[in-house]
């Protein structure tokens, strides 16, 4: 395995997205599937370590999107999606009824809610706020995270 050099350059700038990221809401905003990676280089496949800052950063930027999301007035649903075997594709979504269908809640018919978390979310996933969701398939296994409080059930 080559040297991840540059890590602490590439976790500072990391922090500044999720630091900056901005929704920009307003009384006509609609999201139709929007979603944010974090690690889209793959780089958390290397490490453990590297793997749970990366899901700390997608927790810490879904609260920081949940309290922008607070005085919203239309329905909405947010969750993290964290894939067990590819972690570029971890992200953080965020959904209304919106003008390009009319697909909207979003409902994963597959989830098992309540599961089991992997060690290595455990300390990491506050159940008291969250609920945890697990689904498997021929290619993933995916943990959907939803805040228990704010959005609709997926």
């Amino acid at each position: 395995m080559k040297k991840f050099r540059g890590k602490k350059r590439y976790f500072r700038n990391l922090w500044q997205e999720v630091n900056t990221c901005d929704l920009k809401i307003d009384n006509e905003s609609w999201f139709d599937f929007w979603h944010v990676h974090l690690d889209l280089f793959g780089v958390g496949e290397n490490s453990v370590k590297i793997r749970r800052e990366h899901i700390k950063a997608h927790v810490t930027l879904y609260n920081k999107l949940l309290k922008e999301l607070k005085g919203f007035e239309k329905l909405y649903q947010t969750w993290i999606c964290i894939h067990e075997q590819d972690p570029m594709f971890d992200a953080v979504y965020v959904h209304t009824p919106n003008p390009n269908d009319g697909y909207s809640p979003h409902k994963v018919e597959e989830l098992e809610w309540g599961c089991e978390l992997p060690n290595s979310l455990k300390d990491l996933i506050d159940l008291h706020h969250f609920d945890v969701a697990y689904c498997k398939s021929e290619n993933e296994e995916v943990y959907f995270i939803q805040s228990k409080q704010q959005g609709i059930k997926l």
